[in-house]
């Protein structure tokens, strides 16, 4: 089959064309690259040669002999960009015209100078080059080598014979010419032209993107050897669904941070791109954007309907068993059952809600769904709202986390979206299944039991029996749920001073201390504040039937026992001296019954190693509640 290759096409893309999808041949292709696999071409127009990268989406193209040596392309999104000197074509994307053919023509290499590519007159049989006439003598020599160590750019013609293409001479040296200036320069400042996400790549020099925010992260501080830090990140979706995040630190977040908007459009361009932390990142792109001083940011006013607003993947329940630990996925089912929300206190001290959920689809199977934070409180109320209602939702979650810990079950992390009855085709025939019958099918759950039959967190003991079976003394805390009545509570420290700041979403409530007469310090965000806030710490003892014992209760379910905010106990004590009122308040929560979620866990102190008791939550006695639960007691009583 004849074909043409479109002359001077080398030359041209290395003068800034981009639009003329020209026709070439590939002559070389090589793999570099020892962490990312990347392949250089070395392209052909017939009269010229240069050397290419192809983006890494492309890589395929290559593995399946789709596009190999002597195969002839066309080019339909490429540009020229200059690395470490040398000019490099960036294919970012090609049709393949002829898989495999004769060599056309008599290419030969381009040398580049400063000035830029020349083309001179030479034949390569009389073993002549072209070369620029002012080109430096150490990029010659490198445009050569490069060429001559290229393997197989010959290729086997019909009589079996092979083309060699000699090394490159090079001619004499000429003494650079001199120019008149006639000003100053211009920095060429035409605006960057607009590429898919899909084609971003470090071997670019100008791009922009326009896309919309689809996540944007809660605003983090850190500390490191390096020092404080703070930084924050968002995740963008384009026209073409092609998926990116933008990373800013400290000076970059302060510009950026109240700019950025979920679900808006924004035009971005003169950001760094690095490969991405996949530890952190869990888009499917090997690149990340990092945004600088210099790098710009222009919202779209006009809202682009071509941009979807999110981009989902879905996962079957059933699928969820097999997935890797750790691993991010989007699940959509309906919510079948609520448990309330609890405080957690983490290994670095700090308190954070969790709430479970179940959740169900056509899979026949069931998971669990635990979230965290704020989520308990937005989604998780509204959840829990629709659920009492006896109406089961349909929830959507994007980028939920995969763990294996007693089973598969999945996790909201700070990247984590929730959509609960979306409109979208998945949800209507979810939907449609449930209420059409699938509510009543039975489904195996995936994870460990406990919605309904009595989790870690609903497993009752007396208080004899913490101690009698050792509980906490394991490597994992034990958690169990004590009906006992409040004895006595410590009254001389039952608060600490804490920091009022936000990081992200979330108060540091980290211990601060006086800094003078009026000023607060927190050692933590290393900030001063003229107020602080006040968070419950209290010692308490509590006593059931079987004997008791003592515990700690933090801010929420310090709270739900006193029944005011620490502060206003704190003023009414120190600042007030209304030891009367103090002293009711105190009064009436003695000897009153709750229901106690405790976490237990043996810690060390000093030397000594000791078993803690930390109130999660507590609840009055819902006496109706509690005459049920001794019925079913009784009930399983008569049967065994």
């Amino acid at each position: 089959m004849a074909v043409n290759l479109t002359a001077n096409a080398i030359p041209a893309i290395n003068a800034g064309d981009v639009n003329s999808k020209p026709v070439v041949q590939v002559l070389d292709i090589k793999l570099i690259g020892t962490t990312q696999e990347r392949y250089r071409l070395t392209l052909s127009d017939s009269e010229s040669t240069q050397q290419a990268m192809l983006a890494t989406q492309l890589n395929d193209r290559v593995k399946t002999g789709r596009v190999r040596k002597t195969s002839v392309i066309q080019l339909i999104e490429y540009i020229c960009s200059t690395v470490q000197n040398r000019k490099i074509i960036v294919v970012l994307n090609m049709e393949t015209i002829i898989p495999e053919c004769e060599i056309i023509g008599n290419p030969q290499i381009i040398v580049e100078s400063n000035l830029g590519a020349q083309k001179a007159t030479s034949n390569v049989a009389s073993g002549s080059a072209i070369l620029s006439n002012n080109g430096n003598l150490s990029a010659q020599r490198s445009v050569q080598a490069s060429f001559a160590n290229s393997k197989n750019l010959s290729a086997q013609n019909s009589g079996n014979s092979m083309q060699n293409y000699p090394p490159a001479i090079q001619p004499a040296y000429q003494p650079p010419p001199n120019y008149k200036s006639d000003g100053a320069i211009m920095k060429n400042e035409a605006p960057a032209r607009i590429i898919p996400i899909a084609a971003l790549n470090p071997y670019q020099g100008r791009w922009a993107i326009k896309a919309r925010v689809s996540v944007k992260g809660e605003l983090r501080r850190y500390n490191n050897s390096r020092g404080d830090g703070k930084v924050f990140s968002f995740d963008l979706l384009d026209s073409d669904g092609g998926e990116i995040r933008v990373t800013c630190f400290n000076a970059v977040v302060d510009r950026f941070y109240d700019k950025i908007d979920a679900g808006k459009v924004y035009m971005i361009s003169k950001g760094s791109l690095k490969p991405a932390q996949k530890n952190f990142n869990h888009l499917k792109n090997e690149w990340e954007i990092f945004l600088e001083t210099t790098s710009t940011v222009d919202l779209c006013p006009d809202e682009d309907a071509s941009i979807p607003r999110q981009q989902f993947s879905f996962r079957r329940i059933s699928e969820i068993e097999s997935a890797e630990n750790n691993s991010i996925i989007d699940v959509i089912g309906i919510v079948t059952a609520v448990n309330p929300s609890i405080p957690i206190v983490r290994k670095n001290g700090m308190e954070t809600q969790k709430r479970i959920l179940n959740l169900k689809d056509q899979s026949g199977r069931s998971v669990e769904l635990t979230l965290w934070g704020d989520f308990c409180n937005r989604e998780g109320q509204r959840l829990q709202e629709l659920a009492e209602a006896a109406f089961s939702p349909v929830l959507a979650v994007k980028a939920a986390k995969v763990s294996d810990f007693t089973g598969k079950s999945i996790g909201t992390i700070s990247s984590t979206q929730l959509f609960v009855n979306p409109d979208s085709a998945e949800a209507q025939t979810l939907r449609e299944w449930f209420d059409q019958g699938g509510k009543d099918i039975a489904s195996q759950s995936i994870s460990r039991e406990n919605m309904r039959e009595g989790s870690k967190n609903e497993i009752r003991k007396t208080v004899s029996q913490i101690k009698d079976e050792g509980l906490g003394r394991s490597d994992k805390p034990d958690w169990v749920t004590v009906k006992a009545t409040i004895t006595f509570i410590k009254t001389d420290t039952f608060c600490y001073t804490a920091c009022p700041l936000m990081i992200g979403y979330r108060q540091c409530n980290k211990k601060v201390t006086r800094s003078g007469n009026s000023i607060w310090q927190c050692d933590r965000c290393n900030q001063e504040f003229e107020e602080c806030d006040y968070r419950y710490l209290l010692q308490a003892q509590i006593q059931d039937h079987t004997g008791l014992t003592w515990v700690t209760t933090f801010q929420e379910s310090g709270q739900e026992i006193l029944g005011c905010p620490a502060k206003e106990l704190y003023r009414m004590k120190y600042e007030e001296a209304d030891d009367a009122r103090f002293s009711e308040i105190i009064r009436n929560c003695l000897f009153t019954q709750f229901m106690f979620r405790l976490k237990i866990k043996e810690e060390f102190y000093g030397d000594e190693q000791r078993v803690k008791i930390t109130v999660v939550k507590a609840e009055k006695v819902n006496h109706s509640t509690e005459s049920r639960y001794i019925i079913d007691l009784i009930s399983k009583f008569r049967l065994s």
